[in-house]
């Protein structure tokens, strides 16, 4: 690339420290950068027009986990183990309200409601047993009990009579987050640059020699937040999972209100300018969604448009709109990674999917690295 002295001098010399994504973990960890060190030069790195993984592409879930992912994560955790992610998701999500402003990002706190369908009476049960459990081991984070049973006042279709709701959970208007985030971040003085890939790095004494698809520069600190895409940089255990999504047309007199689970999480739906937003069906083929490729396949969204009409939308004609994908960063555990990677190097990777809940939070502990 053909750079001017200016450019050189105003962006890439003397950086203190580069932050590859800019999504919410990266901003989130700029932002904190710069309340700390007010004079420090933060560069801020993003291959895409926008941030490129899911940050502006989630269903804005103001969530942090069903009854039935809760009991899922316990077979693979332990109680104290899930207690604190639940507890990690919490304060995160009153992080980013704190940091953004309510108005700012639309947070309405609608309730969230997981269905089961007809032929889950087995799983639907299990949560019924276990929910007083939960609650109880639940109560110190939220100082009431979490779930409780609601009838089918939506009037779905195929699924059990009941819900199990949950009146803590929330939904947000992810481009307002996002927006709202950039403009806080750029206003401090942090330099976001968009389409610039960084392909590698190598780390010196004291400082960290950047290579990006367009130019090259030093760094005294090198911190990596690109979640999903992190394998491509740096050698932790994050695999990339993609999550495809639909948005319906306007619906007149839309009724459904709220953020909705079904099928443990795997499906998930929710209302936003009268229009029903609906996302999933990774399960169909994990291996398929294990890329970073933002496209979409037939088998899911079919699936999508046939839980539209035969569960969501029974009786109300729809037309989709828009079609869409994202990528998450997941592995075995649902802990993110938040390391030194070197001397000057540095990640907070791995989000599990829960980047809206825990996204600032794991952005704040990134930076407390430094």
């Amino acid at each position: 690339m053909n750079l001017s002295y200016w450019e050189i001098k105003s962006w890439l010399t003397h950086v203190d420290f580069t932050i590859v994504g800019s999504g919410i973990v990266g901003l989130n960890c700029a932002l904190q950068l710069k309340r700390r060190f007010p004079k420090a030069h933060i560069l801020v790195l993003e291959k895409g027009i926008l941030p490129q993984g899911a940050s502006t592409k989630n269903a804005g879930f103001a969530c942090f986990g069903s009854l039935s992912e809760i009991l899922d994560d316990l077979k693979s955790h332990s109680e104290e183990a899930v207690v604190n992610l639940v507890k990690k998701r919490a304060n995160g999500l009153k992080l980013l309200r704190h940091t953004l402003g309510d108005a700012n990002i639309d947070y309405q706190q609608l309730g969230g409601f997981e269905l089961f369908t007809e032929t889950d009476s087995d799983l639907f049960e299990d949560c019924l047993s276990k929910k007083e459990h939960i609650n109880k081991l639940l109560k110190p984070v939220f100082n009431q009990e979490v779930f409780s049973l609601k009838g089918n006042s939506f009037n779905f279709k195929n699924i059990q009579g009941q819900y199990i709701f949950n009146a803590f959970e929330g939904q947000i208007d992810t481009g307002k987050m996002m927006d709202s985030l950039m403009h806080l971040v750029l206003k401090s003085g942090v330099k976001i640059l968009n389409n610039i890939k960084v392909e590698a790095f190598s780390e010196g004494t004291h400082s960290v020699k950047i290579k990006t698809n367009l130019f090259e520069f030093s760094s005294t600190k090198l911190l990596i937040a690109t979640n999903g895409f992190s394998s491509e940089l740096i050698n932790e255990k994050v695999k990339p999972a993609r999550a495809q999504v639909l948005i319906t047309k306007p619906i007149k007199n839309l009724h459904i209100k709220g953020t909705f689970h079904l099928d443990k999480g795997y499906y998930y739906f929710r209302n936003i300018d009268d229009r029903i937003l609906l996302g999933g069906g990774r399960n169909l083929d994990f291996k398929a969604e294990e890329t970073t490729e933002l496209n979409q396949t037939d088998l899911v969204q079919n699936k999508l448009e046939m839980l539209l009409k035969t569960t969501i939308l029974p009786e109300i004609p729809f037309e989709v709109d828009h079609r869409w994908s994202g990528i998450m960063g997941v592995g075995n555990q649902k802990k993110a990674i938040v390391k030194q990677l070197g001397n000057n190097v540095f990640c907070g990777v791995r989000l599990g999917g829960m980047g809206v809940a825990i996204g600032s939070v794991i952005g704040k502990e990134l930076a407390d690295l430094i």
